[in-house]
């Protein structure tokens, strides 16, 4: 048989899988680590000046022979030929130095140069100069105008109390007042002129850069479609989609509204392993995906760290590509035990929520807490979910079994007077023993739910925490945490990220120890202690829970 390039064999007697793993919840398999020792080595070549994800496929060839494949995500620049033969190419290779992409490419980029030039070019710099300054002008010579008019009317009244006019000072007062009001109205049609025939100036520059910016978004809006729909995947029964019509699929399939792939579809590792593989009839056996190098500023990616797929890029790619490969079902954290209601009335019911457990329907199909609910106060009304828990997150929640009720609470979260204290294990780190994080958060659009820091957009996002216990030996602290905002995996980010406590909870796959064999089968964040104020009869309230993994 011919080699196959970039297919790297592996002298390994490990057993391989009976079936694919699920790129978006696995632990690694053995022989994707071996897989990994060797990509380490090719990476350690690179110079990486920030992070990256990188990716191994393990495979079988057609005569039996197992070997890996090898992809980081996006690009790097400079790459070496040695480095070149290790990792796959791209699965769409549209960055040729004459093919169509980068031609019209060229092309946007020189329009955009066109506009930057106009911007700072001396005529416009003038026309917009001269247009402030017409304005300053115009309304200094209307403010005169407006004080002339004061002056001469305070002039007018002091005149009028000292009593006794004549008939011709009454007149004259008349006739000054009319021509103060007229010129008033002649230095506002004087500057209207002047205005005009500035911002016409100012106005044709404009018109010329908003011409060639709508061009630009045609060209690039062009361009991406020519992009999706020659951007071509294969799936394991060798069957070719664009990525146009894989977001069609998807939005069928998730019964959502039909939306273009965002920019960067197609560019992770995933998809260039399996395009690779099924190109060269290789059997993907098994993958896995690990963070090499600093965490971004912004997300939290913990180095040599493994890390499920992306969903935003990554869900209806692979959702095509693994169509056709017998693939290991996506395992989810399930509810260990029932919803426990701890205390109702009329108006409320405290819960215990277990890990595993959505407060609210969802697509996944399963049962929620307002589900619950539902089906034990069937008289409930209105939303009756007045704040959420993380579906891994296990603890209290109060919802509302009134309209009345619900309304009350709702204004005691949003003047933050309800009172929440979790408790977490994390990662053992060398910090003050109780103290403030204050990130702000946004969601990253690109792999929801992920949340990222966002210093210029994000919304506030404050925490308290103190030091309960920690524990040498195992390697890890118990906290107390007191969130202040109620912002989506504030507690998991906060102390994940490093300007936070770089301290990630135990079992959190997202933030924190990724996927391997050693990972906490569930997330070690639990809502401790819940105090608020009764909706009806104004009694304040008190409610804690022990967490599952002290039980």
């Amino acid at each position: 048989m011919t080699d196959i390039p970039h297919f790297h064999l592996l002298k390994s007697c490990t057993p391989a899988p009976a079936r694919m793993n699920n790129p978006f919840s696995y632990v690694p398999h053995p022989l994707a680590l071996e897989a990994v020792k060797e990509t380490e080595k090719a990476i350690a070549t690179l110079n990486l000046t920030e992070g990256k994800m990188f990716g191994v496929l393990c495979a079988a060839a057609v005569d039996g022979r197992r070997g890996f494949l090898a992809a980081y995500s996006g690009q790097i620049d400079g790459i070496s030929e040695d480095a070149d033969r290790f990792f796959v190419p791209p699965a769409f290779n549209y960055l040729e130095p004459d093919g169509y992409f980068l031609q019209h490419e060229r092309e946007i980029e020189q329009i955009s140069r066109n506009i930057e030039r106009l911007q700072h070019s001396a005529e416009y710099a003038a026309a917009r100069s001269r247009l402030a300054a017409v304005k300053d002008k115009c309304e200094q010579a209307v403010a005169d105008a407006r004080q002339r008019m004061k002056e001469a009317k305070e002039r007018r009244d002091a005149r009028r109390q000292q009593g006794s006019l004549t008939t011709a000072e009454a007149a004259a007062m008349t006739r000054e007042s009319q021509f103060l009001k007229a010129e008033l109205h002649r230095v506002k049609v004087q500057c209207r002129e002047k205005l005009h025939e500035a911002e016409e100036a100012a106005a044709a520059c404009e018109q010329h850069i908003t011409e060639l910016r709508t061009a630009r978004k045609l060209k690039s809006d062009r361009l991406q479609a020519w992009l999706f729909n020659h951007f071509t995947l294969l799936n394991a029964r060798g069957e070719t989609m664009s990525l146009t019509g894989i977001w069609q699929r998807w939005a069928t399939l998730a019964r959502r509204g039909v939306s273009l792939p965002p920019s960067g579809s197609g560019e992770c590792c995933e998809p260039k392993l399996l395009q690779y593989a099924y190109r060269n009839g290789l059997r993907p056996l098994c993958m896995a995906m690990f963070w090499w190098g600093p965490s971004p500023k912004t997300e939290v990616r913990l180095h040599k760290t493994f890390y499920p797929a992306c969903q935003g890029k990554c869900r209806p790619l692979l959702t095509w590509m693994l169509h056709g490969l017998d693939t290991e079902p996506e395992k989810d954290v399930d509810a260990a035990g029932k919803l426990k209601v701890i205390y109702s009335d009329n108006d409320i019911a405290v819960i215990d929520k277990p890990q595993g457990m959505p407060s609210v329907p969802g697509n996944n199909g399963k049962k929620s807490v307002k589900d619950v609910l539902m089906e034990v106060f069937p008289a409930a009304e209105g939303p009756v979910i007045v704040h959420r828990l993380d579906m891994d997150t296990g603890g209290l929640m109060v919802a509302a079994l009134t309209k009345d009720a619900y309304r009350n609470l709702q204004q005691q979260f949003a003047a933050r007077t309800v009172r929440k204290q979790y408790t977490a294990v994390t990662a053992l780190r060398d910090i003050p023993p109780c103290g403030t994080i204050s990130l702000p958060l946004t969601a990253d659009d690109a792999d929801r739910p992920r949340q990222k820091v966002d210093r210029n957009h994000g919304r506030s996002a404050i925490t308290t925490y103190r030091v309960i216990s920690r524990d040498e030996e195992k390697d890890e602290m118990t906290l107390a945490l007191w969130p202040h905002t109620g912002r989506t995996h504030q507690l998991r980010v906060h102390c994940a990220h490093h300007d936070g406590l770089n301290a990630p909870i135990k079992g959190d796959r997202l933030y924190g120890s990724g996927m391997t064999a050693s990972t906490p089968t569930r997330l070690c964040l639990h809502a401790a202690r819940l105090e608020f104020t009764h909706p009806v009869t104004g009694r304040r309230m008190h409610f804690t829970s022990e967490p599952e993994w002290t039980q």
